[in-house]
């Protein structure tokens, strides 16, 4: 076994270890975290592939950007973590059910015939091939996400786009029990509205 394996081998048990934890671990700031480890090894495997825009990528916009989100919105939601656990039993066939038709998916396209090229590719693949001084990865990337898979590039935008503005939906979310200021009734108000006068009849002194 080379050395560029044994990394290989390393960071993809890190992966699967780190993506097993985020959906078995209870506290949801955790699971963040073990989302973290797993983008970065997922970089690492892309940089053994030579891939480093990819891993730049995955690190700067997941790790940097997504991941902070993500924090800064489980932190706003305030979770009740044993509310969750309530409905644990009643959703677990369904989970099952999921991860059994995605298993199933899996493995069809592992043994597919039309995927034996692709297991083919993935044994040649270390060490990686010899690349010229002038090569980009970067060109390359851009020339198939645009043209080949340019309908599944817009799709997944506006996936995003819509995960997006359901997390600020969230988030603004108005509490019964807070007490909020209204600017242009408090620039509209009259003397009227906030003072009145009572007339009383005056007391006789002793």
């Amino acid at each position: 076994m080379t050395g560029v394996q044994f990394l290989f081998y390393a960071f993809a048990a890190m992966m699967v270890f780190c993506a097993l934890m985020v959906i078995t671990v209870r506290n949801p700031v955790r699971s963040a975290l073990f989302l973290v480890l797993t983008f970065v090894s997922c970089s690492a495997i892309w940089l053994l592939m030579e891939a480093e825009f990819l891993a730049i990528t995955l690190v700067l916009v997941y790790v940097g950007a997504v991941m902070v989100l993500f924090l800064f919105v489980v932190m706003m939601l305030d979770i009740n973590i044993n509310r969750l656990k309530e409905g644990f039993v009643k959703y677990l066939p369904v989970g099952i059910g999921v991860a059994g038709l995605f298993g199933g998916m899996l493995t069809w396209l592992l043994y597919n015939v039309e995927a034996a090229d692709l297991k083919t590719k993935m044994r040649t693949m270390y060490p990686p091939s010899a690349k010229p001084a002038d090569y980009s990865n970067t060109e390359e990337l851009g020339e198939v996400l645009y043209t080949v898979y340019v309908y599944p590039f817009e799709i997944a935008a506006v996936i995003l786009l819509v995960a997006i503005v359901a997390a600020i939906a969230l988030t603004f979310r108005r509490r019964t029990t807070t007490k909020y200021q209204n600017p242009d009734q408090q620039v509209s108000v009259k003397r009227d509205d906030r003072l009145r006068v009572v007339k009383m009849d005056s007391e006789e002194k002793k």
